[in-house]
Parts: C-alpha cells; structure tokens; sequence
C-alpha cells in the first residue's frame, strides 16, 4: 500500500520537472486523505487551470482510495510529532498512522523533503519514485 501526497498528484499534473514514473500509478493499492482531493483542487483552480486539467484531476484522483479525516485521524494530528510540520501534513502523518494502527503497512509516496523527513522519523518507509 502506498500513501500519495499531493506533491506526487501536482508534479504529474502539471509536468514539474520530477514526477513518477508512469508505471507508478498502476501500483497497488494507492490511499491518501481525502485532504488531498483538496489540496490538488485547490491549487488547479489558483493557477486558472480547472478547465485544461480537469479531467486529469479527476482521474488521478479516481485512483486512490481516500480516508476521511475521522475522529481518530483528528485526534492524532493534535498529538505532537517527532520533528516540527505543518497542519496539512500533520493531517497526512495522522492518516498514515490510523493505517497503521489497522494493521496495514503504508509506505509514503511524496517530493516534499519536510513530510518524507517526518514520516521517516515515524519509522514510516518512503515508496521509491
């Protein structure tokens, strides 16, 4: 299982100059937060991109299985963490941890240096891009 942060979603979308490899997305299981579908959104509609990028959010979207923020999720993100974050990324962290506490075994797909060095803190693997 591997968990998809925004960064992954927007590199692809908008073509950075580092974005995974197109085999990436034919991996399985894909989960995130449903914060996601938010940030992507979010940042797509600021750069007026809505219309020419649409149906590629909604798709890349369309593969991943998204979490709510739940109560537990919530609740974890107001703990503290190992290394100083940011909200969202508390929000992200938390959701990988409510995985975790299910048994399951995410690793963390993101190009944000911040979040892999918190998740790694965490003891959570970083999935290869």
């Amino acid at each position: 299982m591997i968990y998809v942060d925004s960064s992954v979603i927007l590199a692809q979308l908008l073509a950075e100059d580092r974005f995974p490899d197109p085999s990436f997305w034919s991996h399985g299981p894909l989960v995130s937060s449903r914060l996601v579908e938010y940030e992507v959104w979010n940042r797509v509609h600021s750069r007026g991109l809505t219309g020419s990028h649409g149906d590629d959010v909604r798709s890349l979207l369309g593969r991943l299985a998204l979490l709510e923020l739940a109560p537990p999720v919530l609740a974890r993100a107001l703990e503290p963490f190992p290394t100083p974050i940011r909200t969202l990324d508390s929000l992200h962290l938390a959701s990988i941890e409510f995985l975790r506490s299910v048994g399951q075994r995410p690793s963390l797909a993101t190009y944000d240096r911040r979040l892999g060095d918190a998740a790694i803190a965490l003891n959570v693997p970083l999935a290869p891009l």
